[in-house]
């Protein structure tokens, strides 16, 4: 697995970002932008899914980035959900369900792949920051030499 030192370079983090496009683009159209209720709680829904990756990356341990994943890819779900629901009030057609469905199904594969993989294969150390020195009383940094 290539080394990743920032969350954009997690491929479900990639995945997600698209599936949220997606969804922003397919719930502001039509009736879709109508129901406000559906159209606030999918948008929610994919957002969270980005954000949690996000989130977890910068995490203290890699217990909590795990766990920050698995919300992420419950987030998925509910994604998933909800596209029924688009697709029994018609707001959706069966061509646009399929493609942000299996956006979403792929981005909860990847979550869940990426999950097992953690697990399978614990860090010691968590990437930090320690080429920097912060200096609390400027709110400025400067290199540190690290051997």
């Amino acid at each position: 697995m290539p080394k990743i030192t920032r969350f954009e370079d997690i491929e479900a983090w990639k995945t997600a970002r698209k599936l949220t496009n997606q969804i922003y683009q397919l719930s502001g159209q039509g009736a879709f932008a109508k129901d406000f209720g559906l159209k606030d709680q999918i948008r929610r829904a994919a957002v969270s899914v980005m954000s949690n990756i996000a989130e977890g990356f910068d995490s203290r341990t890699d217990a909590q980035f795990r766990d920050y994943l698995g919300r992420a890819r419950a987030s998925a779900g509910e994604v998933r959900a909800q596209l029924y629901v688009s697709l029994d009030q018609r707001y959706t057609t069966k061509e646009q369900f399929d493609a942000a469905y299996d956006l979403a199904d792929k981005v909860s594969r990847q979550l869940f792949r990426f999950i097992s993989y953690l697990e399978a294969n614990p860090r010691t150390k968590r990437i930090r920051e320690d080429s920097l020195e912060y200096d609390v009383s400027t709110s400025r940094h400067r290199d540190v030499k690290t051997s």
